[in-house]
């Protein structure tokens, strides 16, 4: 599987510590639209989706 920044996102940190921090509220908003997220969660596994999904209250790319 590929390495995608996401997964190391310095802003995706700031949500995971604080979500409802300027910081983790403006990553929250950008995932929907970014094509790094996209790329990074459309070539997760099923599992992996569900949990991103569940975790982020992520609805889009289903």
């Amino acid at each position: 599987m590929d390495k995608y920044p996401c997964e190391e996102c310095k802003l995706r940190a700031h949500y995971e510590k604080n979500p409802k921090s300027f910081l983790g509220r403006f990553w929250r908003w950008h995932i929907n639209f970014c094509p790094g997220f996209k790329a990074y969660f459309t070539n997760q596994d099923d599992a992996v989706k569900a949990v991103l999904r569940e975790k982020y209250n992520f609805k889009k790319y289903q």
